[in-house]
């Protein structure tokens, strides 16, 4: 997993319930979930893979994640940009993604989008960790089923999105983008990850 956080999360029997017993999502979890992400080359990973699993479960793309990577030229964003139209028809063909041509359609789009959105803005990063201050929201979930799945935040940035001329970034889409590159800190507070973020977005600040 080349693009994301290198810092280190430690695994505990206490810990969201929502990854279960499966070795991907725990350690998806544990190093992952909820670290502010700062970076736009892992910040448009996200956007891809986000987009791809419209529908689907998370564990879903997870496990199709280096598919993804190998058949997405690394999430070169440059790259995706020029796809030819056979290009896009060999995707359709890739038997390790989600082959749902809307979905490899939207990827394409929204690179271009995203290139012209780091024209405009500086970067995918400033343009949305402004949405928030440049911190993470820090929630205080005690259980599971407090979690949202959008607010009227990730309406207003999905909506800044969209108008952008992105696709497949609805708001429920958008909050599991914001919980997955940590806008929000949405590990439950008895969650170990919960301090973890907390003090990431803490040293951020400094």
């Amino acid at each position: 997993m080349a693009t994301h956080p290198t810092t280190q999360m430690h695994a505990s029997p206490q810990r969201c319930p929502w990854c279960g017993n499966d070795p991907l999502y725990q350690q998806y979890h544990h190093q992952e979930w909820g670290v502010p992400t700062y970076d736009d080359a892992t910040l448009f990973e996200f956007l891809l893979l986000e987009g791809a699993q419209a529908g689907l479960s998370w564990i879903t793309i997870l496990k199709k994640r280096e598919n993804y990577r190998s058949a997405f030229d690394g999430f070169d964003a440059n790259k995706i940009a020029s796809y030819s139209e056979k290009k896009i028809v060999s995707l359709k063909g890739d038997a390790g993604i989600v082959r749902n041509e809307l979905k490899i359609r939207a990827a394409v789009n929204n690179a271009r989008c995203y290139l012209q959105l780091c024209d405009d803005e500086g970067s995918l990063s400033q343009f949305l960790w402004g949405f928030v201050g440049g911190s993470p929201i820090q929630n205080q979930w005690q259980r599971h089923e407090q979690i949202p799945a959008s607010t009227p935040l990730s309406d207003i940035i999905s909506k800044a999105m969209r108008k952008r001329g992105f696709k497949f970034f609805g708001t429920t889409i958008c909050y599991a983008y914001m919980q997955a590159v940590g806008m929000v800190n949405d590990h439950l507070v008895d969650c170990p990850n919960y301090a973890t973020c907390a003090k990431i977005s803490l040293a951020k600040k400094k």
